[in-house]
């Protein structure tokens, strides 16, 4: 509880934001109208609600929040009556265990704080937001639904200013539709659901009558009710103006990125607008920096392998390729090498797009080809800030290739990626990209190939239900392959041998492949072997 030692009047005087003779009529008409001393000061143009909050939190120690960045749960919202929120300008916005953080104009007023700690049954952390911020909150999210089903009927056939059939393309029309609360209640709601359910894209798809939405889950794509199609253009709308992209503009591709505070977790959405014979086709890719990164023993690797690749990236230098498609995991596996390797003796410095995970002690960049830091120039630059080790989120080009070699022939030792379907492939893929094949030779250690299956689910094992979204899998772990080249590998690189000749040898010598990995997997009940052979057909 907060400890007042004296009155929120005297300390604004004190501060300097008003006189005593402002305060004595501000107190005046306080006793007038019976309403608190911060509206009638803001009221009578004293002080402004701007100054206030950040004079309040620099007093009471207290965060400032600003709400416009925050998703708030419709269950956390449910603690605190509506009526309540209305007549003390306050909202609740995060609980984590028994503590329940609400935004309050007036977080002095230690009378409003005792009566939501007891209507609550919560310890109560107060911030501080604007009077405007708070009331626009309290429209976007009282009356939230807890499900997309219960909104969407809520709205029913409403049309907030725009007419099915009508000019819905009108930028005027949407930039007054976008601001209604049934369009930001939806498009919260729609991220909301999308980052409870794990997903990792939200899909927005126009079609001729309705704007399909589906949310990519383990890597499965999972349709979801969809909006009124009156709504459709708004929808849209509304997510391209959040990620600052030109909602005039229908004709070209645009890309963007905004961010959202969701509970206690600050998410990066990267946004992807493309024009379709339906309208435009938008791609919410959903990124948690601050997420839990996980260890290479938690993300699948055998034993085996595990002992192989620990020993690999301990090596002084030479390339280590993470190889597989969009989506395999790749990235996590090399956030879970660099984490491994860690130390304050080594200098690690990466060049990442995006950069989805912080790392402690690495000095982490992000490709801007607006201003052509591209992966290669990125590259070049990193290598004159004395590294170590060094992380290229992609190998993509010739020219950042044959840096990656000669900076892992000159003593550094080099993480990065490939999309290519096996380990062997990877060898090939290089040579392809015009690098010297007695230089890959040379500079290749090691090439992990991967995929990510899904998990069994462990509370319905496999039959269904409402927390694996009746698909009996939940989760998802790695399958791998590691290939460690020896003199007859680096032989048949030079020789420039194809990549069958090579899968063919590295075979014979005993390596796991990424089926065997798998199938072992689901013998031992953790995925199963259709689940397996989706991801390993071409094998």
């Amino acid at each position: 509880m907060l400890k007042v030692r004296q009155s929120l009047g005297e300390s604004l005087v004190e501060a300097g934001m008003i006189t005593a003779d402002q305060l004595a009529k501000a107190q005046a008409e306080e006793k007038r109208t019976s309403h608190r001393l911060l509206k009638v000061l803001v009221k009578m143009n004293l002080v402004t609600e701007e100054d206030l909050v950040v004079f309040l939190s620099g007093k009471l120690g207290i965060p400032r929040i600003e709400l416009a960045n925050y998703l708030i749960d419709p269950a956390v919202i449910e603690l605190v009556p509506e009526s309540f929120a209305r007549k003390h300008d306050l909202i609740p916005v995060l609980k984590i265990g028994n503590r329940l953080t609400c935004a309050l104009v007036d977080p002095w007023n230690v009378f409003v704080l005792d009566e939501l700690r007891i209507k609550t049954k919560l310890t109560i952390e107060p911030a501080v937001a604007t009077g405007a911020e708070i009331k626009k909150a309290i429209e976007e999210h009282y009356g939230a639904k807890e499900t997309m089903e219960e909104l969407l009927r809520s709205i029913g056939d409403e049309k907030p200013g725009l007419e099915t059939g009508g000019d819905e393309t009108d930028p005027r029309k949407l930039e007054g539709i976008v601001k209604e609360p049934a369009v930001i209640k939806l498009v919260n709601l729609i991220i909301l659901q999308a980052v409870k359910q794990g997903a990792s894209d939200i899909h927005l798809e126009p079609e001729e009558d309705r704007l399909k939405i589906r949310f990519r889950v383990d890597g499965m794509m999972h349709e979801v009710p969809s909006p009124p199609n009156h709504l459709k253009s708004a929808v849209v709308s509304r997510i391209k103006i959040l990620a600052n992209l030109n909602i005039a503009e229908r004709r070209l591709p645009q890309d963007g990125r905004f961010s959202l505070k969701i509970e206690s977790r600050e998410i990066d959405i990267r946004v992807s607008a493309m024009p379709t014979i339906y309208g435009e086709n938008v791609v919410l890719r959903l990124l948690d920096p601050s997420s839990a990164l996980l260890s290479l023993s938690q993300i699948g690797f055998p034993r085996e392998i595990l002992e192989k690749y620990g020993t690999l990236i301990r090596r002084p230098y030479g390339i280590i390729l993470v190889t597989g498609p969009t989506g395999s995991g790749k990235t996590t596996t090399l956030y879970a090498s660099l984490d491994k390797i860690n130390s304050v003796e080594k200098n690690i410095i990466t060049i990442e797009d995006p950069v989805e995970y912080r790392l402690s002690g690495i000095r982490q960049t992000q490709v801007n080809p607006k201003v052509n830091l591209t992966f290669a120039n990125g590259l070049r630059s990193i290598l004159r800030q004395d590294p170590d080790i060094l992380m290229v989120g992609e190998i993509r080009d010739r020219d950042t290739c044959e840096i990656a070699i000669q900076a892992a022939l000159t003593g550094h030792l080099v993480f990065s990626t490939l999309h290519t379907n096996d380990a062997a492939g990877a060898i090939t893929r290089m040579i392809d990209m015009g690098a010297e094949p007695f230089l890959i030779a040379s500079s290749v250690i090691g090439i992990l190939a991967q995929r990510l299956v899904r998990k069994v689910c462990q509370d319905c094992r496999g039959k269904g239900c409402p927390k694996c979204l009746k698909t009996g899998y939940r989760g998802r772990i790695g399958i791998y392959e590691l290939l460690i080249p020896d003199e007859k590998v680096r032989s048949l690189t030079v020789a420039k041998a194809g990549v069958d000749e090579i899968r063919k040898y590295v075979r014979s010598t005993g390596m796991t492949t990424l089926k065997e990995n798998g199938m072992h997997q689901a013998k031992a009940g953790v995925t199963t072997p259709e689940e397996v052979l989706r991801v390993t057909q071409e094998e």
